[in-house]
């Protein structure tokens, strides 16, 4: 059986606004796609748009694209499972995954997956607009300079590459593991607030979503510390924070 999908570059005309970053649409309805297309170009931004999970993993294999909004409810591969793929390229793409689901579990899923942020649907496009603009304030290389490699007992973090060596291993990280890491680690030796990573790491909206730091910084744990439930690095300072306690200064 032979699948056909639908390609579409927008490219600018004379006098239009300057392009602010291409973006992939991933949705399986036509129309959806058409009306976030239409209102991106309208905003100065590059459309390219996938009609499936399947092809957006082809894409972002072969194009660089300054964010990926992705649809949870694809046919065939769905928007987790494709996010998960996406990320296994080693895609450092901001991803925004649109969901009808709600709930918190579902929300931590698409997080866990390596999901930047999540829009409920229905959604105003003035609210998902922000959410993109906000995203692109906020990827790791803009926000948090300057540190590039730490080294915690056996286990070996390059920021700049985005890799983690444990034991010789490498160790893979979501992306929303991997920026509370940079976070924590940018901040080294004292103790972050809750809300702090919150809104550093996610967003004000967050502030008080107290439980998805506390699952993100358990599977931290588990994937950086010897022993996770006697942590020697990623502590806790009860009703406070979070603090990466470093043996030796970062790079």
């Amino acid at each position: 059986m032979v699948t056909s999908f639908t390609y579409t570059r927008f490219v600018p005309r004379m006098g239009m606004k300057p392009i602010e970053g291409r973006v992939l649409v991933v949705d399986d309805d036509p129309q959806i796609r058409r009306v976030m297309r239409t209102t991106l170009e309208a905003k100065g931004y590059d459309v390219d748009e996938a009609g499936s999970g399947e092809h957006a993993v082809e894409l972002a294999q072969s194009e660089k694209y300054e964010l990926i909004l992705l649809d949870i409810n694809l046919p065939g591969k769905t928007g987790v499972e494709t996010c998960r793929e996406i990320r296994a390229l080693s895609s450092t793409s901001p991803i925004i995954m649109l969901t009808v689901r709600d709930s918190s579990e579902d929300k931590i899923e698409a997080l866990d997956a390596g999901a930047y942020d999540y829009v409920t649907k229905p959604f105003a496009m003035g609210e998902l607009l922000a959410r993109i603009r906000a995203v692109l304030r906020r990827t790791p290389s803009a926000v948090l300079p300057g540190i590039i490699r730490l080294k915690l007992d056996d286990v070996e973090i390059n920021f700049e590459s985005r890799r983690v060596i444990a034991g010789g291993r490498p160790i893979r990280l979501t992306s929303k593991e991997f920026d509370l890491l940079l976070y924590l680690a940018t901040h080294r030796n004292r103790t972050v607030p809750h809300r702090e990573l919150l809104r550093e790491v996610w967003d004000a909206e967050h502030v008080n979503e107290r439980k998805y730091l506390r699952v993100f910084v358990n599977r931290l744990r588990k994937k950086i510390e010897a022993h996770p439930d006697e942590p020697k690095f990623l502590l806790t300072e009860p009703f406070v924070g979070y603090r990466l306690q470093t043996p030796d200064p970062a790079e």
